[in-house]
Formats: C-alpha cells, sequence, structure tokens
C-alpha cells in the first residue's frame, strides 16, 4: 500500500480499492464518539463518493410528540458524510476542518426510520474542498441536502501516521 506520503499524482483511491476505503472511512466513524455512539455506518464508498447509514433510536428524537427527528441530527450526519467523502477525494488522506456547512432542509425526518447518506466531492484546490450531501429515508424524498466546505492542512499539518491509523495500516494484532 502507498503511504501517506504521496507524490501527488492522482487521487487516493487510485491506489486503495472501494472495500479498503469503505473500512477505513468505518474505522474513522467509530473513532468519534457521537458517530459511534450512534452506530453510524459506512455502507458503501466509489471514491470520491461516500454513502452512510444512521440506524434508527429512539434518542435521535427532537420532537418526541410529532415523532421527528432533531435537527442537530441531521447537520452532524451531513458534516461526517461530506468530511468522509473529502478523506477520499484527495491526493491522500489529510485533516481537513469544516468551514462551512449550509443545510437546506426539505421536510422532516420521522421516528423509525434509518436516515441514509450520500455525499461526493464537487471540487478540489490546492486550500480547499468542495461537496454536497444529501439525507434520505425515502429515495424520491430527500429530507435534507448540504453544502459543505472543507480546508485543507496539507500534509505538514497532518499527523505522521494519519493515513496508516485510517487503514488500520499500523494494527499488528
Amino acid at each position: 500500500m502507498k503511504s501517506s506520503k504521496s507524490s501527488g499524482s492522482g487521487p487516493a483511491a487510485a491506489v486503495r480499492s472501494p472495500d479498503v476505503w469503505r473500512a477505513g472511512l468505518a474505522r474513522f466513524v467509530n473513532v468519534i464518539p457521537h458517530t459511534r455512539e450512534l452506530g453510524l455506518e459506512v455502507e458503501d464508498v466509489t471514491p470520491p463518493q461516500v454513502r452512510m447509514r444512521l440506524p434508527w433510536r429512539d434518542t435521535l428524537l427532537g420532537d418526541v410528540e410529532r415523532g421527528l427527528v432533531h435537527g442537530g441530527v441531521l447537520t452532524m450526519l451531513l458534516d461526517t458524510v461530506c468530511g468522509s467523502a473529502v478523506l477520499c477525494g484527495l491526493p491522500a488522506p489529510e485533516v481537513c476542518p469544516t468551514l462551512d456547512l449550509r443545510v437546506d432542509h426539505y421536510r422532516p425526518a420521522l421516528a423509525g426510520q434509518p436516515i441514509m447518506a450520500e455525499a461526493r466531492v464537487l471540487r478540489v484546490t490546492g486550500a480547499m474542498v468542495f461537496t454536497e450531501g444529501t439525507l434520505w429515508q425515502d429515495p424520491q424524498r430527500p429530507i435534507a441536502r448540504g453544502i459543505g466546505n472543507f480546508v485543507r492542512l496539507g500534509a505538514r499539518n497532518t499527523p505522521a501516521g494519519f493515513a496508516e491509523a485510517l487503514f488500520g495500516e499500523d494494527d499488528h494484532a
């Protein structure tokens, strides 16, 4: 496998299979406490596109009387799926914090159903990564759309071993 010190020639996806990316992003969402506790699942990765599934749980409710999911859950889900798309849309994985996330809510997410999330990288520049994500419970009726912009910190500001940890290459168990 290619190390995180990429020559910069081509996307990271070119050197890792979608299954390796799926396992790496599953490791990523399991390191984040709130996504781990909520049971967020990585369903598919076709770099630079990612699909995730948030299983239903009662703690997602924001309006118990009407059975509606809290808007903060939807925002978190869009931020996570868009940020995950960023990781596989770059020449090598690097730390890229969210600069801006715009969420357009189309309809409420309803109790009792999982929420699907998909995001893709739209454009990569030397300083930024631009993404778009969608949430749904019924594929014909989107819940929300998000536009996420992420700042590239570059290899110099990404911790040594970041890519190896992401892909479990430092596991010797």
